[in-house]
């Protein structure tokens, strides 16, 4: 038998409890209102004669003349008295329905006034009747999230902006290059086929490195316009794993890495292959970009308690804590001062972050004792 959750405490109860109470003193005055007409104006037990003086009297101000005002309280009001009893009680109930929905309008005009609180672009904290204490707190820890998230969007707005300047900067220097190299070439006619061969290299190289900034303003551009969406398939991990590393295989051995691969004979996956490659290959290409040339770069695979977990390991500097909490913030580079030549579009991990969790998984890195690791975690069954 499954045991039932603990009730949640009535966040309203001192509300209710005040609308009630409320609620019960209208009806009450209501109540005795509409037995004192009754004892006057019916029965003639209680106060016939007060009410007998008023109404007369006011009739007197209006018409000018005693008699004549007792003539029509007497025509009107004594012949008629139970039109008079029913129009006595309506006028009594307005009164009373009036005076509660009054009640209720209050709280909507202090929710009103929270609500300007909270469009408000300041750090004033909404501020609400004592019985709205549930309202309030929710109003408030809406304002705090609003706050955050604005300014963490215009702190990627700035570091986007702080990117575009380094790669437009960036982008001078291979043209300039391949500008100067080609105006030789034209120029310079009794060139040594070496030579030749040797500036064509250069500027080919230079043209790459072109292309690769190119690149990295698209990227910018496709994160901020496009959504990114899964198109689920049943795949080996391993496999995906082996044919990633064999294609970074040149790449490795150009800068002196090894690569330990520690993984089981299979684990299958539903996933979207396509986005989890580019997962990976973002935090191979990390470890190549940071690691100490020379050491080795493990990558490992397991199953674990129901998911998929797959950990890259490299050797380098440890990663400041205060730096490891932004990796996966958009446009973040951990070496700000570093040029685009090293370092990417600051949106690789932003991205891995994003297609991991679009699989119900997560992503963690780590890093100490010269050591960085990145965690992958993904559930091996999908959820709906």
């Amino acid at each position: 038998m499954k045991n039932k959750a603990p009730k949640k405490p009535d966040e309203y109860r001192y509300l209710k409890t005040k609308l009630l109470r409320r609620a019960a003193l209208v009806v009450a005055v209501t109540a005795a209102g509409m037995l004192f007409l009754y004892s006057s104006l019916i029965s003639g037990l209680v106060g016939s004669g007060v009410i007998t003086d008023t109404v007369v009297g006011a009739l007197e101000v209006v018409l000018g003349d005693y008699k004549t005002a007792a003539a029509v309280y007497q025509t009107v009001f004594r012949e008629y008295r139970g039109l008079t009893f029913l129009l006595g009680v309506l006028f009594i109930a307005l009164i009373a329905l009036s005076l509660y929905v009054r009640s209720f309008v209050k709280y909507f005009k202090d929710i009103n006034r929270g609500i300007d609180v909270l469009l408000r672009e300041d750090d004033a904290e909404v501020q609400l009747l004592p019985e709205l204490e549930a309202v309030e707190k929710k109003l408030n820890a809406a304002k705090r999230s609003l706050r955050d998230r604005k300014r963490a969007l215009e702190d990627a707005e700035q570091r986007k902006n702080d990117l575009i300047m380094y790669l437009a900067h960036d982008l001078k220097t291979p043209l300039a290059s391949v500008i100067g190299y080609l105006e030789l070439l034209r120029d310079e006619q009794r060139i040594a086929p070496e030579l030749r061969e040797h500036y064509l290299s250069v500027t080919l190289d230079k043209a790459q490195r072109l292309e690769d900034l190119i690149n990295e303003f698209f990227e910018i551009t496709r994160f901020n316009l496009s959504h990114i969406e899964l198109q689920y398939g049943d795949i080996d991990l391993v496999r995906l794993l082996e044919q990633l590393v064999y294609e970074f295989g040149p790449l490795f051995r150009e800068k002196g890495f090894t690569c330990a691969l520690r993984l089981p004979e299979s684990l299958p996956l539903r996933c979207d292959a396509d986005k989890l490659q580019r997962v990976f290959d973002n935090l191979l290409r990390n470890a190549v970009l940071y690691g100490k040339e020379g050491t080795e770069i493990a990558v490992s695979a397991r199953a674990e308690e129901g998911f998929a977990v797959v950990e890259v390991v490299n050797r380098g500097d440890d990663i400041p804590p205060e730096k490891l909490n932004r990796l996966f913030e958009q446009f973040y580079r951990l070496d700000a001062a570093r040029s685009s030549r090293t370092g990417g579009a600051g949106l690789g991990l932003a991205i891995a972050k994003q297609i991991v969790e679009l699989h119900s998984g997560r992503i963690e890195a780590r890093s100490e004792g010269g050591v960085t690791a990145f965690t992958v975690r993904l559930p091996i069954v999908r959820k709906s």
